[in-house]
């Protein structure tokens, strides 16, 4: 599922502080980068199963293993966790509402947050 219009994807801002905003609400980086990606991962685990929101991004200068970056978001995605095959973001998946209102209330707060420090 993807969050349109949430507006994070038309915010470019600095790694370093990317990082400790998308921290701060559980959204985790880790090993998910590249020296030209990031990926934000928040795991939500409900009666309904594993659900994984997701925030990347893409370089828009700079280098990402020299934590000199800035990084372009993109929209917002939530995904259905199935083992062993991976998560799924298709039309055909159901997303509980409650689940869905959380992300939305999580990515409004990370929108907020980041608009202070864009670019």
């Amino acid at each position: 599922m993807k969050f349109e219009n949430t507006g994070i994807e038309t915010l470019k801002a600095d790694l370093n502080r990317l990082d400790e905003v998308m921290l701060e609400h559980g959204l985790v980086r880790e090993g998910q980068w590249d020296y030209e990606r990031v990926t934000y991962d928040k795991k939500y685990q409900i009666k309904e199963g594993t659900f994984y929101l997701r925030v990347q991004g893409h370089v828009h200068e700079g280098d990402v293993g020299a934590h000199k970056a800035i990084i372009q978001l993109m929209t917002p995605l939530l995904g259905k966790h199935y083992y062993p095959h991976g998560v799924e973001y298709g039309e055909g998946e159901v997303f509980p509402k409650a689940l869905v209102s959380q992300c939305e209330k999580l990515l409004k707060e990370v929108k907020e947050q980041v608009e202070t420090f864009a670019i």
